[in-house]
């Protein structure tokens, strides 16, 4: 059977870090700001970690 191909979408919005845990953007950042406060902004840019539940199904679309 060949392997997975990696789904380039998933790819770029997704990072694996050293320990094996996945890295993911954060939402709110992109337009209607000036409603947004400045402390809501700026932790938006911290990238979080993905769930434990979402992380199978992302795995699986990275290929690892």
């Amino acid at each position: 059977m060949p392997k997975m191909k990696t789904h380039k979408g998933t790819a770029k919005r997704f990072r694996k870090t050293a320990s094996g845990k996945l890295k993911r953007g954060r939402k709110n950042r992109n337009h209607l700001a000036e409603a947004k406060s400045a402390k809501r902004k700026r932790q938006a840019r911290r990238p979080a970690t993905v769930s434990a539940v979402d992380t199978p199904s992302v795995r699986k679309s990275l290929g690892i």
